[in-house]
């Protein structure tokens, strides 16, 4: 069997259809779907059972599946011995962490790490969707959420606290919020059209909006589509956000407003697969953010 097709076939499978599957190699729909039917014409075995709303495999390709599991998992375990040979860490680590971590906790602490491992090469990927892991689209993740799946290795590495945050400027303009039933009369500040399943709860401010019905209300809600850009819109005084208290902690012109109302935590954990328990790539990441988290409260 074409080992290209089998990758493709493990990807299908993974993502239970072939536009998912697509997006994650890069290929056409199209090209993945010919590449799965002529593995199957291959073999004469059907491995999945087509449906309107996506795919199941087959008893066939549920065996095949895990033969080509087994297979690349042995593949990683060799990659990561032949890398260790050598005593100090190198070569590239592929991380992935959403926006707001990324870019405001995990960036400013890379020259650390850069310092300790000089043959260490970073390649960071900040996206709020959760890359695969076991596909190898990253090999370690910073995920806002602890992970389900069973060949997963998890690390708690510290808590995220949000609240209510604003300009004085804004507060000047607009008033200051007290409690929930104020926000009709505010600009709020919120992620994007719909926030993704790792980081649903962030929008948790214009949840409490809508539901704090007024006769005629003088607020709006303005969305924004990532962390960056909410940060900067309440620093301009555009209206009022739900921010991380370690980021507010480092823009001292945003006041704590609404200090009643309690906004959501998320818990932060380092994730890799246990392919890559023995790495010393992973290990050195792993043990630099666990000091680095040591005592770190916000």
């Amino acid at each position: 069997m074409d080992w290209d097709k089998l990758r493709i076939f493990h990807a299908v499978a993974s993502a239970g259809s072939f536009t998912h599957a697509g997006q994650m190699l890069t290929l056409s729909q199209s090209a993945v779907s010919r590449q799965i039917s002529a593995l199957e014409e291959e073999i004469n075995t059907p491995l999945f059972q087509r449906y309107a709303r996506g795919l199941t495999l087959t008893d066939e390709g549920e065996m095949l599946y895990a033969a080509v599991s087994d297979v690349l998992a042995r593949l990683a375990q060799a990659e990561e011995a032949l890398k260790n040979v050598h005593d100090a860490p190198r070569g590239s680590l592929k991380v992935t962490s959403t926006h707001g971590i990324g870019t405001y906790w995990l960036v400013p602490r890379l020259s650390g790490l850069l310092t300790e491992c000089p043959e260490l090469e970073i390649h960071l990927v900040m996206e709020d969707r959760e890359l695969d892991l076991s596909q190898r689209e990253a090999d370690v993740a910073i995920r806002m959420r602890a992970p389900v799946q069973a060949d997963l290795i998890q690390r708690k590495l510290f808590t995220v606290h949000y609240h209510v945050y604003a300009t004085q400027a804004y507060l000047d303009a607009h008033g200051t919020p007290l409690k929930a039933e104020d926000l009709p009369d505010h600009t709020v500040i919120g992620y994007g059209e719909t926030a993704p399943p790792e980081v649903r709860e962030v929008n948790w401010l214009c949840d409490l909006f809508k539901r704090c019905h007024a006769p005629n209300p003088r607020g709006r809600i303005v969305r924004i589509n990532n962390v960056t850009g909410v940060l900067n819109a309440c620093l301009t005084g555009l209206g009022i956000a739900s921010v991380p208290d370690y980021v507010a902690a480092q823009h001292p012109e945003l006041i704590r407003v609404m200090p009643d109302v309690p906004g959501p935590s998320f818990d932060v954990h380092l994730v890799y697969a246990d392919a890559l328990r023995q790495s010393k790539r992973v290990a050195a990441f792993r043990d630099f953010l666990v000091r680095e988290s040591k005592d770190w409260r916000y």
